[in-house]
């Protein structure tokens, strides 16, 4: 098999996950609030807001307007999750919670890498590959790489928040071969998702990847 020029990689649940769960997160920073929940069932009602959000995309928004928008995409859906599990009435001030687990979220705390990856990245890296972040995430992404001592491996940053466009469109893509000069081809794009990744990838022309992490 032909060496990519590229191989772009998605981020949560390719390169790092989540320490425990949503849940668990929501729920701990929830107590210092004063409200007690299940973890289990805000992961349940978290994954049920996020599947019926409207996909993380501002393409009429002015760039200094775009971390205004990721704040209020996301304090929709954990609102949403919040009452869906029935206790957002029991918070005196929701908005100080919210802005905690957002700031929480943009730290490296919540994250962990999974072990195959720095092995991974260095390999590729050796063999003068080079490596793009292509992902559905906000620009809390930059903090979060950088907290996790990952950022110096890719060369470009792709996501959806500045893209105007998420995956499975193949618009953002696109926007990521540009920043390479490269052809769909030439490129490889591993994710977690067989839709937004995968199939994704395979529409817009490059080699889709699909690593399953629930093995």
């Amino acid at each position: 098999m032909k060496q990519p020029k590229v191989i772009f990689l998605d981020a949560v649940g390719t390169l790092f996950g989540i320490r425990g769960s949503v849940g668990d997160v929501y729920s701990q920073i929830a107590q210092e609030f004063g409200v007690e929940t299940s973890p289990a069932t805000l992961n349940q009602t978290f994954f049920q807001s996020f599947k019926a959000s409207p996909p993380p995309v501002f393409p009429q928004a002015q760039e200094h307007d775009i971390p205004q928008r990721e704040f209020a995409w996301w304090s929709r859906i954990t609102q949403t999750t919040f009452e869906q599990a029935g206790v957002l009435h029991k918070f005196d001030d929701f908005s100080a919670f919210f802005s905690e687990v957002y700031i929480h979220f943009g730290t490296g705390d919540p994250w962990f890498v999974y072990p195959d990856v720095l092995k991974a990245l260095n390999n590729w890296q050796n063999k003068g590959i080079e490596l793009g972040i292509l992902s559905n995430f906000d620009s809390r992404i930059y903090s979060v790489l950088q907290a996790l001592e990952l950022r110096d491996y890719f060369s470009s940053i792709t996501i959806s928040t500045q893209s105007g466009a998420a995956k499975p469109n193949q618009k953002i893509f696109a926007i990521a071969l540009e920043k390479h000069n490269c052809i769909p081809e030439a490129a490889w794009h591993i994710g977690d998702s067989i839709k937004e990744d995968y199939e994704g990838a395979k529409a817009a022309g490059l080699r889709g990847v699909w690593l399953n992490r629930n093995q």
